[in-house]
């Protein structure tokens, strides 16, 4: 279904089309009613759906979450799908071995939320609830210190931003150079997150030239991962002006396999995860 409504949203507004995680970007971070951000492709799909119906208020729950804490659900609301993956271990008995074997995988179980906005007595619940201010002097401070913590090595200047896996190193035109802060962190966030896909850290598929498949998703998993980035840290998104070049590229991506979003997310998650563990930023998850 997000696939779908993703290759239908790029199909109809490209070149101008808005990519849909800025949006994720720019929303109120999707929470639970305890206030734990939902993760990964959740953290996509659930400000698209609220986008569509015009909701800001980014808070979700199961429909006898919302009960056990005095509200209830109107009659008739849809609810929206989200997935949580378990991690799930039994014993099985291989072919060529005499003793049982552990095997790991994950599960996924699908559950239905609701939007505070589909609520009837949410009202003190969202009151209680601190407003995120973007792009702020203290934020724009935290970006810094958080990158610069990450400890990659960037070069500055020029008027191209880019990563070279080879000398594993960041080129990004000066901050001066860009209309915002803003803009120029959420390119760094970008860059940043190519940067976890080198061999000695995430070892993502980074081979790809512009225009084969292997570009378009990295440059996804770079994008979803800004975005993401970009909603941890109240800062705005902007989209990039080359944006348009890649539609073609994704689009043969998300229409080949319909699970290559899920992967996307996965792997854009993953990276923001790894820059939080070198940094010390936690971040607990629905």
């Amino acid at each position: 279904q997000i696939t779908d409504q993703l290759v239908a949203d790029i199909q109809s507004g490209a070149p101008n089309w808005r990519m849909p995680w800025h949006t994720v970007a720019d929303a109120a971070t999707p929470t639970n009613l305890d206030g734990r951000p939902y993760r990964g492709l959740n953290a996509m799909w659930l400000p698209l759906v609220a986008g569509q119906r015009g909701w800001d208020t980014g808070v979700w729950g199961t429909y006898r979450a919302w009960q056990r804490h005095g509200a209830q659900v109107r009659r008739g609301s849809t609810g929206t799908h989200v997935v949580l993956w378990k991690s799930t271990t039994d014993t099985v008995l291989m072919d060529d071995d005499t003793e049982p074997t552990e095997r790991t995988q994950l599960v996924a179980r699908t559950y239905t939320v609701f939007a505070a906005e589909q609520v009837d007595g949410a009202e003190d619940l969202l009151s209680r609830r601190d407003v995120v201010e973007r792009d702020t002097p203290e934020r724009i401070a935290a970006a810094e210190a958080y990158f610069a913590a990450v400890g990659a090595t960037v070069t500055e200047g020029g008027n191209l931003a880019g990563y070279d896996p080879k000398a594993d190193t960041i080129r990004i035109p000066a901050l001066a150079q860009f209309d915002t802060a803003a803009h120029y962190y959420a390119t760094r966030a970008h860059e940043t997150t190519h940067w976890t896909g080198h061999p000695s850290r995430l070892n993502r598929d980074l081979s790809g030239r512009f225009g084969d498949d292997a570009y378009g998703v990295e440059e996804l998993i770079a994008e979803l991962g800004a975005a993401f980035w970009c909603a941890q840290a109240g800062v705005s998104a902007v989209t990039r002006p080359d944006h348009a070049a890649y539609l073609a590229s994704w689009l043969r991506v998300l229409r080949t396999d319909a699970r290559a979003l899920i992967t996307v997310a996965s792997k854009a998650q993953a990276a923001i995860d790894h820059l939080n563990a070198i940094t010390g930023h936690t971040q607990r998850a629905a």
